[in-house]
């Protein structure tokens, strides 16, 4: 398929989530070297904005408001979304992309999956390629893990590598304050060191590793204290272990009167429950004070997935 701009086409800006994982239980990894994986993925209103301009050729900016080096260069997710949108749909068509970054860079958030979630619906539209939501996710989960999640957004089980996802039942309101240590950690390294710390323990890693039921069941009732309860991540060993300052911030929020805390994804990001947004100030408050991380944020779930919020 070969596509050419419209004429009357000229901008597009989207929007996608970053998000948390309340549940990550891993599992063994498979022949590809892939860990099996089920987790409960959250996104929330932290929104990463990409605008696709028309333009002779593919460049990318950035404009950033939160700390961390954002690349501009053929590795970032955004510019390799656009790039592989081309390569299969023969796109002569080019866009000058622009993100607005607001979830914490290598922080477990998802930003940069994000990033190439909100391309693919933006240039999908600039670029009057008429994709369905199936076929998005498809080019999404080529490009990461976290890809089809931020297309889908809201509250979602995800197996396999975490991209393959059901749809989870959500009721209530879900605070949340998000404490953001600075630095960052490497994922692979996070995954290493989970398997040594597995290895050392002589426990055998589940084959195909199930969720929580009491967690589903917390989303389906809004029981935030059943919730707190089965916060859970099988990589915070190893966060913890590579960035030891991590597990006082969850002592000192849980401490506080959070419902829970837990590292997100691969971390260093530190996601505490709190009770409503009066909670979540409060709590965002005292982590500030106590000078545990270099920001913290409240933010909402479950918000929606990547979706176009402006063109002209």
């Amino acid at each position: 398929m070969s596509t050419t701009m419209s004429p009357e086409r000229r901008r597009v800006v989207a929007q996608a989530p970053g998000k948390i994982n309340l549940s990550l239980h891993v599992g063994a990894v498979d022949h590809r070297g892939y860990h099996a994986l089920a987790t409960v993925f959250q996104a929330v209103d932290l929104m990463e904005t990409v605008t696709a301009q028309a333009a002779d050729d593919l460049h990318l900016t950035v404009t950033s408001h939160v700390d961390g080096d954002v690349p501009t260069d053929g590795t970032n997710l955004a510019l390799r979304a656009a790039r592989l949108l081309q390569q299969e749909h023969r796109i002569t068509a080019g866009a000058a992309l622009h993100i607005d970054k607001t979830v914490p860079v290598a922080g477990g958030m998802g930003g940069g999956s994000a990033d190439a979630a909100a391309a693919l619906v933006a240039l999908n539209r600039l670029w009057e390629l008429d994709l369905e939501p199936a076929a998005l996710r498809e080019l999404g989960g080529r490009l990461g893990a976290d890809v089809p999640f931020a297309l889908t957004g809201h509250t979602a089980l995800g197996r396999g590598n975490g991209d393959d996802l059901s749809p989870l039942l959500v009721t209530g309101e879900w605070h949340w304050v998000l404490a953001v240590p600075g630095g960052h950690l490497s994922t692979p390294e996070v995954y290493r060191t989970h398997d040594e710390l597995v290895r050392q323990a002589g426990r055998e890693p589940a084959a195909v590793p199930e969720p929580d039921d009491r967690q589903v069941q917390a989303l389906r009732s809004a029981d935030v204290a059943l919730l707190g309860e089965t916060l859970h991540n099988d990589l915070q060993a190893a966060a913890f272990h590579l960035r030891p300052g991590l597990a006082p911030v969850c002592e000192l929020a849980e401490g506080s009167g959070a419902y829970g805390a837990l590292v997100s994804g691969s971390g260093p990001t530190i996601a505490v429950l709190a009770g409503d947004a009066d909670h979540a100030a409060q709590l965002a408050a005292l982590l500030r004070a106590e000078g545990v991380a270099q920001q913290c944020l409240t933010t909402t779930g479950s918000a929606p997935g990547a979706r176009v919020i402006s063109e002209e």
